[in-house]
């Protein structure tokens, strides 16, 4: 969980960044290109209205340009323009160089002469010299139609104006009032949530007042829908790459269990090094498809293995019955229901072992770990199998100083049918001797079972672990094994987490089975 969230958040968080950056080199690039428009926006009234007669309206114009600044027609071959100026001033279009000490606007009078502006505050002088441009011919003219060329004059000059009383000049602080009577002119702090307000002197009684004076904003909608779809897209690309990678490993596992589904049970997926939860799970499904996999094995082999074992003394007790149908003597009946009776006997116990190997090979089984003395269980298992097999000797041998470590985290029931299972093994094949010989430690406990029987080829030390599995089939039947005891041992050892495998005995000549499991369990 942890690796999966380190990697989205570090994706996430990356992309942020990149966005960041993105966004801060469009926003600039976007506003500079805006700002320039804005600024040609706002002088290119003037230059039409002085284009319509330039010869009368430049003299009219030094009426409201203040000293330092100018607005004249030039040479065009006399100012340094590039190719691209050039063109874009034959298009019409009004021209903004940057120059050291403010700004330069040109504007195309005739393929000879253009119109230049210099400009320290070109968005403030230009709406200036328009507002005052408009109050000069408003005023020139008669009473009843300065509100018609007010607003046809407003529309030129793309301005808000309205005539407003003196009075009003009341709301404003004395600076500012000063400012207007020196000057002819102020700008004044608007109301909240509006923009400055530009004031103009008219007359005696009235002045222009002019509401909403156009400023520039840097946040307007198309910078920032710009903004948010790159920030989107930057986040959408970064989580694609980060779950398309997901997403594939995912396709992966639901190909495999396709796979699995229509019988292909050896299908499995290639692991990667990433221990993160997808690996996890891909571990964890290659595990359970090899479990499936051996689980029905298994139960292939069970099933085979079954028919076969039971047809034998299913067999000899329908033979017994005929030879009883057939028999009139009392004593020929009655050694015929004894062979019947051992033949039910070994059928019960083919059923409980089979049982008891099922249940281990199928899942987990149910175990009910306690903390026991393991050398409990091994004097129990001698006892048991001395009475059992009274001709072979039996010796358990513990190291003393590890006896401090025999306690363990086991299921009895199980440990005790292991342990058994090895020493009835043993004594099957053992001439005179079995030696169990325990040693435990800290961490694991070990038991090592010996006989002095003729031992087991090393080439079929794993066979012998197999269920129904036997060496030499007559030997097996006439001591009275099924081939289920080994491989229910090694199961129960799984499930301790140990193993169970088999050796050559170094001391007594024959077969050496060790079982080794953790003393404790997680």
């Amino acid at each position: 969980m942890n690796n999966v969230f380190l990697r989205v958040f570090g994706g996430v968080f990356g992309a942020l960044v990149v966005f960041a950056l993105l966004a801060a080199v469009l926003f600039q690039l976007l506003n500079n290109v805006r700002y320039l428009q804005y600024q040609e926006e706002r002088v290119s009234p003037l230059f039409r209205w002085v284009n319509e007669e330039p010869n009368v309206r430049l003299s009219f114009l030094e009426a409201v340009i203040p000293p330092g600044s100018f607005f004249q027609a030039l040479a065009r071959s006399g100012q340094r323009l590039s190719r691209l100026q050039q063109e874009r001033l034959s298009y019409g279009q009004t021209l903004i160089k940057e120059h050291e000490s403010g700004l330069h606007a040109f504007s195309l009078i005739d393929n000879d002469t253009v119109m230049v502006a210099y400009f320290a505050d070109l968005p403030l002088e230009s709406t200036l010299w328009a507002a005052q441009l408009i109050s000069l011919q408003v005023k020139a003219l008669p009473q009843e139609s300065r509100v018609e060329a007010l607003n046809r004059l407003a529309g030129f000059f793309k301005l808000s104006p309205r005539l407003a009383e003196l009075e009003e000049l009341g709301e404003w602080q004395g600076n500012k009032q000063n400012e207007f009577k020196s000057q002819g002119w102020a700008v004044l702090p608007g109301k909240k949530d509006q923009g400055s307000v530009l004031a103009v002197a008219f007359d005696d009684e009235q002045y222009i007042r002019f509401d909403e004076l156009p400023a520039f904003n840097p946040w307007a909608w198309p910078v920032t829908l710009s903004l948010v779809i790159i920030g989107v897209l930057c986040l959408g690309a970064s989580l694609f790459l980060l779950l398309e990678k997901l997403e594939r490993r995912l396709r992966k596992l639901e190909s495999v269990a396709n796979s699995i589904t229509r019988g292909e049970l050896d299908a499995r997926i290639d692991e990667d090094d990433r221990f993160d939860s997808v690996g996890r799970l891909v571990s964890v499904f290659n595990q359970m498809a090899d479990h499936i996999q051996r689980l029905v094995a298994v139960q292939r082999e069970t099933i085979h293995a079954v028919s076969h074992e039971l047809r034998t003394p299913v067999a000899r007790i329908r033979f017994g019955v005929q030879m009883i149908e057939d028999s009139m003597d009392e004593k020929s009946r009655a050694k015929q229901l004894a062979g019947i009776d051992r033949d039910i006997q070994e059928l019960n116990e083919l059923i409980d072992e089979i049982l008891t190997y099922a249940r281990l090979e199928q899942g987990g089984p149910i175990l009910d770990f306690q903390d026991i003395n393991i050398v409990n269980i091994v004097r129990q298992v001698v006892s048991e199998q001395q009475q059992l097999k009274p001709q072979v000797t039996i010796v358990a041998e513990f190291l003393e100083e590890s006896e401090r470590w025999c306690m363990s985290d086991v299921e009895p029931r199980y440990i005790h049918r292991s342990v058994q299972n090895l020493v009835g093994n043993a004594t099957r094949y053992a001439r005179s001797e079995v030696v169990i010989k325990a040693h435990f430690s800290a961490e694991t406990c070990r038991i090592d079972v010996e006989d002095d029987g003729p031992g087991v080829p090393e080439s079929d030390w794993e066979k012998v672990f197999t269920a129904f599995a036997r060496l030499d089939d007559s030997r097996t039947r006439s001591s009275g094994g099924y081939g289920l005891g080994l491989s229910i041992v090694r199961r129960i050892l799984y499930w301790h987490g140990g193993h169970a495998f088999l050796g050559h005995s170094q001391v007594l000549g024959g077969a050496k089975f060790t079982l080794v499991w953790p003393r404790r369990q997680e």
